[in-house]
């Protein structure tokens, strides 16, 4: 499975890029690194950019709602993801409304400068 995965700080957000396969321990992998991240540089604005070959499973889906909760991913946050493909888009609004019906933040645009403007207002 080909992955990559690159988190940027930059002045008032935390950029995330994230191309290739997506599976639930790649998702883990990621969150980890971005609650750390957010963590040792007190900004928990998230903007993820993604570029997905294979999207996730929709059992996935709903354990992103555990993952967060195990990684203190909370109201703190504020996320704001773009999917460039369009089946794994279908997929990250999927996991946007699982996140939301737990009160966990995420939400999924079509878009970086929307997502990005969405972000930081």
């Amino acid at each position: 499975m080909q992955n990559d995965l690159t988190i940027t700080v930059k002045a008032n957000y935390i950029l995330v890029r994230s191309d290739g396969d997506k599976d639930l321990d790649f998702a883990e992998k990621l969150w980890t690194q971005v609650a750390a991240t957010c963590e040792e540089n007190d900004c928990f604005n998230v903007l993820g950019i993604a570029r997905s070959s294979t999207p996730l499973e929709a059992m996935d889906g709903y354990d992103h709602a555990r993952l967060f909760v195990d990684l203190h991913i909370d109201h703190r946050y504020r996320i704001a993801w773009v999917e460039f493909n369009s089946e794994a888009s279908d997929m990250a609004r999927f996991i946007e409304t699982v996140l939301s019906n737990r009160g966990l933040p995420g939400r999924v645009f079509s878009n970086e400068e929307d997502a990005r403007a969405w972000l930081l207002s």
